[in-house]
């Protein structure tokens, strides 16, 4: 059950963190400089520990869709949830590592910089994920749609894939298809 697998992670991040935070102040004693390495095992172990968690919590989320919505709609919100996830993780750990006030407006930054630069994909991902839910057209319908015309042989979150009457493989971008006009043919 996914929901098990993400209160693993959490619980075993905050042991190994426990135990490596008891280990440093042990070795402090003996070896007092292995204080100025602690941040970047601290920075290591979160990027691990946080993947393994934003994985988990994508699959606790896409988990009802999936059920509910089919496979390919599961997935898609899954990546949604880790593109997300990834996002707010750096975005904290930067925040986190820099500290204070800076720690806002660095977490900012990040998260407009990422934001920025996954605007098209998010955008396409989140109408993708739109198609999935919504099912406007399905596998083996006729669409006339983002000036293409052609049977339906794929829905994913990034395209729909059309064959058109020369037998092309056409691949349109989600986000063409849910703000276009879309003609669904009998």
């Amino acid at each position: 059950m996914p929901i098990g697998r993400l209160v693993m992670w959490i619980i075993l991040y905050v042991v190994v963190m426990a135990a490596l935070q008891a280990a440093f102040q042990f070795i402090q004693g003996i070896y007092a400089p292995i204080m100025d390495y602690k941040i970047y095992v601290d920075i290591l172990l979160t990027l691990f520990f946080g993947w393994q968690i934003v994985k988990a919590f994508a699959d606790v989320v896409a988990w009802p869709v999936a059920k509910k919505q089919g496979e390919a709609a599961g997935k898609a919100v899954s990546n949604l949830m880790k593109l997300l996830g990834i996002g707010a993780l750096v975005a904290a750990l930067a925040g986190a590592v820099s500290g204070g006030p800076a720690a806002a407006a660095l977490g900012g930054f990040i998260g407009l910089v990422i934001g920025f630069a996954t605007q098209q994909v998010l955008g396409q991902a989140i109408a993708g994920t739109f198609l999935l839910l919504a099912r406007p057209f399905k596998i083996g319908d006729k669409i006339v749609g983002a000036g293409q015309e052609g049977v339906v042989e794929d829905i994913s979150a990034m395209y729909t894939t059309i064959r058109d009457a020369e037998g092309n493989k056409v691949l349109i971008p989600s986000n063409k298809l849910v703000g276009d006009i879309l003609k669904i043919k009998k």
